[in-house]
């Protein structure tokens, strides 16, 4: 009997809360939630280093970031040369050897940046971008049409088998969909197929938007969380920023609606897992803040909208994190899971087994990852990585330790009861000898050690 297909599709700093799903920020989705009405919402997934690299390096490996070495994002100015190494086995690799037609299209950033070895690459690329050649780096995935890292979302660049960059002049968002349809349509055979398409929008910048996604949101229409300061909120340059944020996710639905269309019109929906998610958040306002890299629900909270295979419709609450999505894929298609895995299987919860294990609590992270951070801790013969935050969360309380990026900071420990306080406007400041830091500290005690983290408690 074939296998099921999988279609995995993923945004790039998309929160959780801006889907008309979850029921939080005032964004128009009316395909996805549509398409949510009849499969399953994870509200608890959780990104377990908030960062491009990291979460993708571990979604993609099953294994932890820290343990596959991708301790922040690929980018240059560092002295280790940070990539997802070939010697990693990757999902993709795994469904190669069981006979998918693999693909994947859109943002990659797990290669090390061409600008660490070569100040004018015949790729072209720039900044943190590189072009990835055929051969181990794309780990089986056979149809490329990707880049490394870049933020060109009105005018992308891609590459498949030669540096030649590929500049189609249109929404990346929009290509990359038509690339994807178009190649389901082209490839299609005996055997199953695996394709990844990663969306660069909403990440910033926030203006590379359509205009016509943009009039879906006018001024005036904003409604903030409470957690966005009363400043922000009267500033100008936010206003605009948070419309352009929306605008951009009604851009995506639209593109997933053509998506799910081509599915059932091909007669492939129902033969296909698909999976609609993001790599982390965006505070986008909440606390102050813009981006991502911190405990925040904003930050590590994401979409994880789930069909077929079995997986029953409705809400899940199991604590499902970025190392648990490999793992939790095979099963839902009958593939054994490799051994190098460090995230678990959900797929008998997804599957509606009320009596299957969960987790109880999942593991935090944030490394200080600038250059010129970095090389401050070279300078006074320390490890940057015992440094930033680290964290617990379960399905009520996040404990956060905090060593921020100075090392003559005073170490910080926060909780937060995102049950009474889902905003995360009032934590509790604690001491080490606190009873429930004792208890906290324990659990990230052994995470840390699961993970070789050299965090200092």
């Amino acid at each position: 009997m074939k296998r099921k297909n999988l279609l995995y599709i993923f945004a790039d700093q998309w929160r959780y809360h801006a889907v008309g799903c979850s029921h939080e920020d005032p964004v128009k989705t009316p395909n996805m939630d549509e398409f949510s009405a009849e499969s399953l919402i994870c509200d608890n997934a959780i990104s377990t280093y908030p960062l491009c690299s990291p979460h993708r390096a571990a979604l993609l490996t099953g294994k932890h970031p820290l343990n596959c070495r991708m301790w922040t994002n690929c980018k240059i100015g560092l002295k280790d040369i940070l990539m997802l190494f070939p010697q990693e086995k990757l999902i993709s690799d795994v469904l190669y050897e069981n006979g998918y037609d693999t693909s994947y299209i859109g943002k990659w950033h797990l290669d090390a940046s061409e600008l660490n070895f070569d100040p004018a690459p015949a790729s072209g690329a720039k900044n943190w971008d590189a072009y990835t050649p055929r051969g181990e780096r794309r780990h089986h995935f056979n149809f490329w049409h990707s880049y490394g890292a870049m933020d060109e979302h009105l005018d992308p660049h891609y590459w498949e088998d030669c540096p030649a960059q590929i500049k189609p002049g249109k929404w990346s968002v929009e290509h990359e969909t038509d690339v994807l349809l178009s190649h389901l349509d082209e490839s299609r055979n005996d055997s199953p197929f695996c394709a990844f398409l990663s969306w660069n929008p909403p990440h910033p910048p926030y203006d590379q938007v359509p205009e016509k996604y943009l009039e879906l949101y006018p001024e005036g229409c904003q409604d903030f969380r409470p957690n966005v300061p009363p400043e922000m909120a009267n500033d100008p340059s936010y206003r605009l920023k948070w419309r352009q944020y929306f605008a951009a996710v009604s851009g995506l639905d639209e593109q997933f609606g053509r998506i799910i269309s081509y599915l059932k019109r091909k007669g492939l929906y129902d033969d296909t897992l698909i999976i609609l998610s993001a790599d982390h958040g965006d505070c986008m306002g909440s606390h102050g803040l813009y981006g991502k890299n911190v405990w925040y629900e904003e930050s590590i909270r994401i979409p994880l909208i789930i069909h077929g295979c079995g997986v029953k419709s409705g809400r899940s609450d199991t604590l499902l994190v970025s190392a648990d999505h490999m793992p939790t894929i095979l099963e839902l298609l009958g593939i054994e899971i490799p051994a190098t895995v460090d995230g678990i299987s959900h797929a008998d919860v997804l599957r509606g087994n009320t009596e299957a294990a969960m987790r109880d609590d999942c593991f935090l992270c944030m490394v200080p990852g600038m250059p010129e951070l970095v090389k401050r801790y070279e300078r006074l013969g320390l490890n940057n990585r015992a440094f930033g935050w680290r964290g617990v969360r379960d399905k009520r309380y996040t404990y956060v330790v905090d060593n921020g990026t100075d090392p003559q900071a005073e170490q910080k420990r926060y909780l937060y009861d995102n049950l009474e306080d889902p905003y995360q406007m009032e934590p509790r400041v604690l001491e080490k000898d606190d009873e429930v830091c004792r208890k906290y500290d324990k659990l990230l005690l052994k995470h840390m050690a699961e993970n070789n983290d050299p965090f200092a408690l």
